[in-house]
């Protein structure tokens, strides 16, 4: 295939960024979109020019690094799937696809593709975690009766992987989603219960203040999220907080 690329440069943060456009030609189909991007920066690294900058890692849909607004959709066209797992069959012959980075003040541009997330590192750190026993009198957690739904819900919850799609899907840029997804996976489990109200307070006020917006329920980013991770999740922290808020 050959296609047209319209791929946003920016220097760093401070800087302003534009479009430009590129060609690739020769792009095989089963080629991952990362591995088209690796093509093109090959190109560009062979006439002496800048190649451009984009974020991955694992390349198996597990990290979320890779993230990327492909023809204004979080991760392209296809569903369930991250941007390193996106394949050229997706798109035709002669294409122009326009590649962005994700678009939200709490993800501020470092260079080119790449933004910083570190908003959500922040949120998980609010709170994101759970006491252990360290006295010698310690339990074994395979005692610990747990409801199979429940651990299902908390497994289901925590397979989210903190890519940013769900906020790059909204019109308000927000992190409910993650937030409710990492909330979640411990208010489900017994060993989440120490924590619970401090946990859901400092996550909510910590995405508050990182500057993500609040949600509308138009339910965008479920239908973004790599992972499918429900809407269900906000209704329960929406629960959590008010509990918590109310003691």
């Amino acid at each position: 295939m050959n296609l047209t690329l319209k791929i946003w440069r920016q220097k760093n943060a401070e800087t302003k960024g534009k479009i430009v456009n590129y060609s690739v030609a020769d792009i095989e189909p089963d080629m991952s979109f990362l591995e088209m991007l690796d093509v093109l920066n090959e190109q560009l690294i062979m006439k002496g020019e800048e190649p451009v900058v984009f974020d991955h890692d694992c390349r198996e849909g597990i990290c979320g690094s890779c993230s990327l607004q492909i023809n204004g959709e979080p991760h392209g066209p296809d569903r369930g799937v991250t941007t390193c797992q996106l394949h050229m069959r997706r798109f035709k012959d002669g294409d122009t696809i326009t590649i962005e980075p994700f678009r939200a003040a709490a993800f501020p541009v470092i260079k080119d593709l790449v933004v910083d997330r570190g908003s959500f590192d922040r949120i998980q750190q609010a709170g994101g975690y759970i006491s252990v026993n360290t006295s010698g009198n310690t339990q074994d957690a395979n005692s610990i009766p747990v409801e199979k739904e429940n651990a299902d819900m908390s497994f289901y919850a925590a397979t989210c992987i903190g890519c940013g799609a769900c906020v790059a899907a909204c019109k308000n840029a927000s992190a409910m989603l993650f937030t409710s997804a990492k909330v979640s996976q411990f208010s489900l489990l017994p060993q989440g219960e120490v924590e619970a109200d401090r946990r859901v307070l400092a996550m909510v006020e910590q995405m508050d203040k990182e500057g993500f917006g609040n949600c509308t329920n138009t339910g965008a980013c479920e239908i973004e999220c790599p992972k499918g991770i429900s809407l269900e999740n906000i209704a329960r922290m929406n629960r959590e907080y008010m509990k918590a808020s109310v003691k």
